[in-house]
């Protein structure tokens, strides 16, 4: 009886040897195919090298009409440089008006982000086409590429006419730019999720706000998180900007010191505008790394 155990086993390892060798053998490459992976490089098909073609086609005919000329700019190098050294030394001596709307600026980004943040949000369930109906996934995506193609410029303007000027004015400007820069790509990373857990509730009859929040929402969190934060690095920039329609933050002061010519504070001001963003860059590289 235990011989008769001992080669039934005998027999089982060497099945399961044999069945593991016949696996290693199935999996194993063709020999054009594993030539063909270990060439870095390769001389590309016929539909590569006219995709090719059609790309750099498309490049001359974009660089000449937009009158790209690398000629003119390195002739105008030397006024480059003379510009760059007419701002040094940097002069601090309104150090404190600067550091008054750098603040100013990043209250302003921090509300916008918030809000636009939000709006997009909501938005963005009506433009996913995982989650809604046809209809209102058209209408919400029709809404988003309004709202990307108008500049914030435009925007500010409109809002300092309608509530007059001041950072109110740039964060309303903000929330709409939110709105259309990141709208699109919230309802990306809800398209992205997996369809399993989706299928699932389905399947067991739940509603659309349980897929939503025990299906979508949880798979496409921290794409949302990243994608907020690298939008609010990019708010604090654009809001500096804001400020040359009279829409609150330090552009105003950065359009005065270039009117009249100062340079030293417009060197300031923009060493200052630098250390800002790069502290942000630094903390939300952080918190992604984190959520990652």
């Amino acid at each position: 009886m235990e011989q008769t155990l001992s080669s039934s086993k005998t027999e089982g390892v060497t099945n399961n040897e044999s069945a593991r060798a016949g696996k290693s053998i199935d999996t194993s490459l063709p020999e054009a195919d594993r030539l063909r992976l270990s060439r870095p490089f390769g001389l590309p098909t016929p539909r590569g090298a006219a995709l090719w073609v059609i790309i750099a086609v498309v490049l001359v005919w974009a660089g000449m009409g937009a009158g790209f000329n690398p000629d003119k700019l390195l002739s105008g190098i030397p006024n480059m440089g003379n510009f760059v050294s007419r701002l040094f030394p940097p002069t601090f001596d309104k150090f404190p008006v600067i550091i008054k709307l750098l603040v100013e600026t990043l209250q302003m980004a921090l509300v916008g982000t918030v809000l636009g943040a939000l709006a997009s949000l909501l938005l963005s369930f009506g433009a996913a086409s995982n989650i809604a109906p046809r209809w209102v996934y058209t209408s919400c995506r029709a809404v988003l590429n309004v709202l990307r193609s108008i500049p914030e410029l435009i925007f500010a303007l409109m809002f300092v006419s309608a509530v007059g000027l001041g950072p109110f004015a740039g964060i309303l400007a903000i929330v709409l730019g939110s709105v259309g820069s990141i709208g699109k790509v919230y309802a990306e990373a809800m398209e992205s999720v997996q369809p399993g857990p989706v299928e699932a509730l389905t399947a067991v009859g739940a509603n659309k706000r349980q897929i939503i929040s025990y299906a979508v929402l949880p798979q496409a969190a921290p794409l949302l998180v990243s994608y907020t934060l690298l939008l609010f690095e990019g708010n604090v920039r654009g809001a500096t900007i804001l400020g040359l329609v009279g829409a609150g933050g330090i552009g105003l002061e950065l359009t005065t010191a270039m009117r009249m010519y100062d340079y030293g504070h417009l060197c300031a001001i923009i060493i200052s505008i630098v250390v800002l963003v790069t502290i942000i860059d630094r903390v939300s590289a952080f918190v992604r790394a984190k959520l990652s």
